[in-house]
Parts: structure tokens; C-alpha cells; sequence
């Protein structure tokens, strides 16, 4: 079967990638910084700084960080939304030879506590909106060292005050708190600018990332992803895109959280490797001034999940914006329904390309050719480097165009689970890793997600994936969104309920399940449904079925 892994993307995409190119991202970086001096690196809140600022600041906070006394792989916490301050700290890190700890800024103080003492973390970058959740935990905690920050730290002044004075004061958008022992990431910066930098030495085998996830089973862990799973990684997008992007000249919409894989690997790094202006926004889900900033630049790339597509194209402004620079959107981390993506080409006039990755694979594993014609439903085709297969409940190799639980084989899987040898026993073997998601595969090699094993429906001893379930659901036109899981039934096992959020408010249950009836086979078809205001979702918009069980 895994003779079907044959590179058919196009002629100019080798088969194979060289992952030690380069030692580390450092190199990357400063080859970047130095090609695309002159050009816009990143925009946020109206404000550009240019890859030859970001290279300033970035030694400067390196600076500040080794003085600190930190030592080579000392793990370092970011805790912010997309801000023109996160890659300066990000790049700072990495260019001090630390390891970067991606934090959530939404986690509660216990999730909070859990990833500070689980990676070490003795130092911290923490916009002060989110201190009161770090005040909670500190004492229990291992962190030394706190860097806070304010939303308008990186802009000129007077827009700087007045950001930061109107955060504060007018929309009191910062809970009290009791931090005190801190410095300002303004005096970080300032003070590593007098202070002496050594370049370090780094090897490809040193971790640069501490991506915590869920993982396919269990609390949340650490992925420790090298130098070496990065770069590969950047090697293997690039080769895809590189007949899809002008490099100096491109730019790439960036929505998704950087302190997330799929928005750090396939928006920062990848388009900051090709010089090109990232457009950072910091709060995506205030939909109608996210539709507003769009309107003020010639984007040529956004990124995002399947939620945040819809929710722009049912944003009054969006369809009516210029598309004349936009060469394709790309859609991972979750499901891109097909309705969505032909209202997408429908609006825009390009495609919705989707891909899959996954944290463990730093996280990029398929994609869809940029050049592809039409939605296929399909995650597209294994990267170069790449090994897949697709296996049953023991482990064997199911024939082709079956499901079975995908096997992910390449230079860009992780080193393992932090501190939790078990937990990596369980999914990686031989350098194989477990994706737990079942898929199947054509005969041409492209890659169909079926479901996540754990969502997977049992009725009457039939397989019913959620997916299949929430797509049929999208076709509606009074559905705006739509979620399936399967709940206890005495007679059947389990059976389908739908979660479903209307567009049309005189949608009633009945007009739901008919609508089903008509497209699906009796013990596919949802059983109750339930109206809900939203769907409960993550950090990066992914529908949380797991919260619809509870």
C-alpha cells in the first residue's frame, strides 16, 4: 500500500526534503531578516515594523533574556494574543537559544498551573489583561521572572498611551491583580539594548517548542518539537508553495492565535522564510471590525479554520471586499465543509485549499495542491518526506480505500511528550506516530479524514461519523452551524443528536431531520436536535464536541 506515496503535486516539487539544510531557525530567521531588511514584517493595530526592526528588537529582548541568567534550553512562556510584541519575544527567544512555551491566554488558573510547573517555566511574557490569572497560581509555580506587557507597548507614541490608557480606564479591560515583582517589556527591551548578546550554538536536535496539547488521549502534554521538526516542516510547506507565493511581496492574513501550531508554522515562520508582511489580528471573533481591517490591505493569503471562513462569509462587507491580490485560502484544524468552501470560491473566486496537521507534527502532515481545481473533501496528499499508513484495531495495514487509524511517518514528528515516557510509548512506535483520526486514502493518494476515532457514533454496531452528520447539516440554508455526537440509547447503543445554531429563525426541528432524512441513510439521521444561541469552541474556533457531551 505505501507504494500508492508518490509525490503529485507537480514536477518542481522534489519527493524528498533535506531537514538538516539548516541547524536551527536561527539561520532561517537571519537569512530573512537580512534578504527582506527594507520590507514589512508584521501589521498590528495600524502599525508595521519592518524585518530590519524585527531583527533589532529581537536581539535586544535575546539580550535581556541571557542576562537574565538563563541558561540554553531554559523554557520561556508567552502568554499573549497576536500582538507586534509576540514574534519580537518569540524570535527573542529562539535567538537567546531558549525554548519557547506557547500559553493560552484564555487558560483558567488551573490549566495556567499546570503548563508553568509541568515545562519549568521560570520566566514569562504576560500581557497584563491576563496577570490576574497568573497572580492565582504564582506561588505555586516555579516562574522568576515576569515580562508584562500592555496591548499597545510596540506602537508609536501617542498611540501607545492612548491604547494602553483606554484598555485600562475606559473599557477596564484589565482585572485587578497583585503582581508586582515585574518589568515591563518596554524596560526588557530597553535594558537588553546596553546588554551584551552571544549567538548560541544550537544543533538541530535542541528543542525549540513546548507545544502543549491534548494529545490524542489524556491531559494536556507537552510536544517537544527540535529545531530539526520545524525546520523540516518549513522545508516541506515551502516546497508546496513555492510556486504560489511572491516572496517580499505577499501578504498573509493571520487570525488564527500565534501561540497555536497551525498559525506559528504555516503563517509566521513559513511567510516570514519568504519575507512577506504578516497581518496580525488580535481579536478575529469581533467579526464586523475583522471585515474592516481586511478592507485596508491587499491581502494574498488568510488562513483558518472551517468556523472562521463561515463566519466572514456571513459577515455583511466581506463579500464585497477586493479579492484582486487573494491567491488562495488555506483551511486546517478541523473539517472544511464543502457548502463553506463553495460559498467561499463562490465569493472570493479562489479556492479554499485544506490541509491537515496535527501539534505532534509540528503540525503539517497534507495538503491540497495550491493549483487544485474543486473541494474534494480531501486533506490532500502526504508532504514530501512523508510516510503514511493507514492501519485497523491490530495494527494492520487495511487495504486501499478502507478506514483505519492514520499512521504519520517524517522528520517533522515531534521527539515525544514531555516528561511522559507512557504517553509517548502509546503513540509513537518506531517513529510512528498515532494520530488517532481514521481516514482512508484514493487510488491517486489523496487523503480523506473520516472522523477522530473517540467522536466516532456507534448505532446498532454501524459507524456514523459526526463530520459526514455536520456537513449534511451545512447544506441547509437556515443552518449556520452545526455540531453531532452520539448519546446513550437502550435499544441502539447510541444515537445522533445535532446541535444546531439557526440562520433562518423559522427553522423548526421537524425541517431539520427531513433535511436529513433526505440525504442520509435511517441510523445516520439525527434523532433529537437541540437549538443552541453558539457552539461551544476552542482557541482557534474548532466546534468542542467534547463540551456538547458534558
Amino acid at each position: 500500500m505505501e507504494k500508492i506515496w508518490i509525490n503529485q503535486y507537480d514536477e518542481s516539487v522534489d519527493a524528498e526534503i533535506n531537514p538538516d539544510r539548516v541547524p536551527s531557525l536561527i539561520e532561517i530567521f537571519e537569512n530573512a531578516v537580512s534578504q527582506y531588511a527594507n520590507q514589512t514584517a508584521f501589521i498590528n493595530l495600524g502599525h508595521k515594523i519592518s524585518f530590519e526592526d524585527l531583527d533589532v528588537l529581537s536581539i535586544q529582548f535575546a539580550a535581556y533574556l541571557q542576562n537574565l541568567g538563563l541558561k540554553k534550553g531554559d523554557a520561556v512562556a508567552l502568554m499573549m494574543p497576536n500582538l507586534l510584541q509576540y514574534p519580537v519575544a518569540l524570535f527573542g527567544v529562539l535567538r537567546a537559544g531558549l525554548t519557547v512555551v506557547n500559553v493560552n491566554p484564555l487558560y483558567t488558573p488551573r490549566e495556567l498551573q499546570h503548563q508553568l510547573c509541568d515545562a519549568d517555566v521560570k520566566t514569562i511574557v504576560i500581557v497584563e489583561n491576563f496577570a490576574s490569572t497568573l497572580d492565582k497560581v504564582l506561588s505555586n509555580t516555579p516562574v522568576q521572572n515576569i515580562i508584562l506587557s500592555n496591548l499597545g507597548d510596540m506602537l508609536p507614541f501617542p498611540r501607545k498611551w492612548l491604547v494602553n490608557f483606554t484598555v485600562k480606564h475606559v473599557k477596564k479591560m484589565i482585572p485587578l491583580h497583585g503582581l508586582s515583582k515585574t518589568v515591563s517589556f518596554s524596560e526588557a527591551l530597553a535594558r537588553g539594548e546596553k546588554q551584551e548578546y552571544t549567538r548560541p550554538s544550537l544543533s538541530g536536535s535542541d528543542i525549540a517548542f513546548l507545544q502543549y496539547t491534548g494529545g490524542t488521549t489524556g491531559v494536556s502534554k507537552g510536544a517537544m518539537l527540535t529545531h530539526r521538526n520545524m525546520v523540516a516542516n518549513l522545508e516541506q510547506v515551502s516546497g508546496i508553495l513555492e510556486s504560489a507565493v511572491t516572496p517580499g511581496k505577499d501578504m498573509v492574513v493571520t487570525a488564527l492565535p500565534l501561540y497555536h501550531i497551525f498559525a506559528l508554522t504555516s503563517n509566521c515562520l513559513t511567510f516570514l522564510k519568504y519575507g512577506c508582511p504578516n497581518l496580525l489580528i488580535t481579536n478575529p471573533r469581533d467579526m464586523p471590525a475583522f471585515v474592516k481591517e481586511l478592507s485596508r490591505y491587499p491581502f494574498a493569503v488568510i488562513t483558518g479554520v472551517n468556523t472562521l471562513f463561515n463566519g466572514l462569509l456571513n459577515t455583511p462587507g466581506f463579500a464585497e471586499l477586493d479579492f484582486s491580490h487573494f491567491s488562495f485560502g488555506l483551511g486546517g484544524g478541523m473539517a472544511v465543509q464543502k457548502p463553506v468552501a463553495d460559498k467561499w470560491q463562490a465569493v472570493t473566486g479562489k479556492m479554499l485549499i485544506e490541509g491537515y496537521g496535527l501539534t505532534e507534527c509540528s503540525p503539517v502532515v497534507s495538503v491540497n495542491p495550491v493549483n487544485a481545481k474543486e473541494h474534494k473533501g480531501s486533506i490532500g496528499l502526504p508532504l514530501p518526506s512523508t510516510d503514511i499508513k493507514i492501519c485497523d484495531e491490530q495494527g494492520n495495514e487495511v487495504a486501499l480505500g478502507e478506514a483505519g487509524e492514520l499512521y504519520v511517518k517524517g522528520p517533522q514528528v515531534m521527539l515525544g511528550y514531555l516528561g511522559r515516557e507512557d504517553a509517548t510509548a502509546e503513540v509513537l512506535q518506531d517513529g510512528w506516530l498515532a494520530t488517532g483520526d481514521v481516514a482512508r486514502a484514493d487510488n491517486q493518494g489523496y487523503l480523506y479524514i473520516v472522523d477522530r476515532k473517540k467522536d466516532m457514533i456507534l448505532v446498532s454496531g454501524f459507524n456514523v461519523f459526526p463530520n459526514e452528520i455536520e456537513e449534511v447539516a451545512a447544506m441547509h440554508d437556515g443552518i449556520l452551524e452545526a455540531a453531532a455526537i452520539g448519546i446513550p440509547h437502550e435499544v441502539s447503543g447510541e444515537v445522533v443528536k445535532l446541535f444546531v445554531v439557526k440562520s433562518d429563525s423559522k427553522l423548526t426541528e421537524s425541517m431539520v431531520i427531513a433535511h436529513c432524512k433526505s440525504l442520509l441513510t435511517g441510523y445516520k439521521v439525527p434523532k433529537i436536535i437541540e437549538f443552541k444561541d453558539e457552539l461551544p469552541k476552542s482557541n482557534v474556533g474548532k466546534i468542542l464536541r467534547r463540551e456538547l457531551r458534558d
